[in-house]
């Protein structure tokens, strides 16, 4: 009986390593590798596609833990207000949670409207709150350059990740059990 308590426990925690690996790769793909290609306009935001699909895979209590972490990466590394990008990704985390329920592992189109969703709200917090603020009201530039190659390239890499994703939590869950 305990020798199967510590089994389960060192699967939890090859989960945990797995998911704070895939993270960390892909804070440092977002930003270190992404901006230095020539043919992006934009970068996809690898921590939110992470964020989210982890939101609706796992629920909304673990999105948010997952989005705090994502968050808390990019206000380490990046300037502003500390806690700016850990608010948004924890909301990303918890509203995606609710669609939880719906979860199909064939069914792929709610996942890239969540990819859809979750990028226009990031792209607006940011804007309400970075520029906005201070008087920079040029919206359409800002769509037009900025929020739809980051979107359109999300959900391409999101139609990628999702597969990827999924069936390796499916292989750590299965051999958790």
């Amino acid at each position: 009986m305990g020798n199967k308590f510590v089994r389960r426990k060192k699967k939890h925690h090859t989960q945990f390593l797995f998911y704070f690996v895939l993270l960390i790769l892909a804070f440092l793909l977002q930003t270190s590798v992404f901006p230095l290609l020539p043919f992006l306009s934009a970068s996809p935001n690898l921590l939110l596609i992470l964020c989210f699909s982890f939101g609706f895979y796992y629920g909304s209590l673990p999105g948010m833990l997952y989005g705090l972490a994502a968050g808390l990466l990019m206000d380490l590394f990046y300037s502003g207000p500390f806690g700016f990008y850990s608010l948004i990704f924890v909301f990303i985390g918890y509203v995606n949670g609710y669609f939880h329920a719906f979860y199909y592992e064939e069914y792929i189109q709610l996942p890239l409207f969540l990819c859809v969703l979750s990028g226009l709200a990031y792209h607006s917090y940011i804007y309400l709150l970075r520029f906005l603020i201070r008087g920079k009201w040029n919206l359409p530039y800002y769509a037009v350059h900025i929020v739809l190659p980051s979107i359109v390239f999300s959900f391409l890499l999101t139609l990628i990740m999702y597969r990827f994703f999924f069936s390796a939590s499916k292989q750590l869950e299965e051999k958790a059990l």
